[in-house]
Formats: C-alpha cells, structure tokens, sequence
C-alpha cells in the first residue's frame, strides 16, 4: 500500500512540477518566438463596420490608351478564349460615364479559366484616391461568368482603412460595345472593415 502512495505522489510532484516550472511543452501552448498576441484596440481596431460602396469599372481594350491590355492570347481553337489574360488598370467612376467623377482604379488581372463558358479568374485591387479612403485598397477575388446577368465574388482583404477586410461584390454588366470589345461594369460592393 505504501508504493503505491509513493507511486501516486512521484506523479503529482511531476505534474505540479510542469505547472510551475519554465518547462515548454508544445501540445501545451501557442508560444513561439515568432508570434505574440496583440491588443486588436492597440492597433485602431475598434467597432467592425458594413460599407456599400457603387460604382462602375470601365474595361477600355481599344483606343489609343487602353485600360486592359491582353498579356497571354488564347489558342485559336478555343471558343471561350480559355488561357487568355489581360492586365487591367480600369478606372473607377460613380456614374456609367467614363466623364463622371473617378474615385479610383481596379488594378489587376483577369484570365478566362473555362473552357465550357466564358469565365473568367478575376484578381483586382480596388486603389481609391479619394476623400477619406485615398490610399486604402480592397482586393477582390473570385469566378466572373460575363453572361450572367448578376455575378458574385469575394472581397478577401485590403489596406490602409480597409485593413482586415472581408465581404462581396455584386457585378451586373451595363454596356458592352461588341464592336471595341469595351465594356462598363456596375459593382456594388459590401465591405466589412474596421
């Protein structure tokens, strides 16, 4: 009966042992030397907010300054342009008139990635240089089917005010001229930020 008291109490000693020592067990804990936690407050994380914001992308592939430039053509043999890619840099204006008053630039790229349909791989920062989010961006990422009459794609991060964001963007087409190729894009887009 004795050993087994003195068995139970080597395990007690060991675990109070762990308890109070400097001895790191990785199971145990999420400390590395790497990382540290942070106070969100501390760094002007304050109440998480929903933003809508609309606006029309104009995608110019023809005239003298285009806004979308094709990188990688695709095969002639595809029907849906499938390996195609086009670096954009597309202004961003409130109204569907390339004229009206712009707040930024969809900076990025897009690749049709179908090869059943016109889809597209969309990969965009949205730049602002306007009031308050002059210099915050969002990125956008996601699947484009053109010929859908409303698209959807996700928001998944950004800089300056939209630090730590997230959310989605709707899209419907406004104009497409079949003859340029150019087209105007409505997107409204539903920012989560803080």
């Amino acid at each position: 009966m004795a050993r087994a008291f003195s068995i139970s109490s080597s395990y007690l000693f060991f675990f109070i042992f762990l308890i109070f020592s400097h001895a790191t067990i990785p199971i145990l804990g999420d400390e590395y030397s790497y990382v540290k936690r942070v106070d969100p407050k501390k760094m002007g994380m304050r109440k998480e907010k929903l933003s809508h914001f609309r606006f029309y992308w104009h995608d110019n592939v023809s005239g003298r300054n285009p806004t979308s430039i094709r990188v990688v053509a695709p095969p002639t043999n595809s029907t849906t342009a499938f390996g195609l890619i086009n670096m954009i840099d597309n202004p961003l204006t409130i109204e569907p008139e390339l004229s009206s008053k712009m707040v930024g630039k969809a900076q990025g790229l897009y690749t049709s990635a179908s090869q059943e349909e016109i889809g597209l791989l969309m990969i965009m920062n949205f730049a602002f240089f306007d009031g308050k989010y002059n210099g915050s961006t969002f990125t956008v990422l996601g699947r484009n089917t053109v010929f859908s009459k409303a698209r959807e794609m996700s928001v998944i991060g950004g800089s300056g005010l939209f630090r730590f964001a997230r959310g989605y963007v709707e899209l419907k087409t406004y104009s497409v001229n079949i003859i340029t190729g150019d087209a105007i894009v409505e997107y409204n887009a539903y920012v989560l930020h803080y």
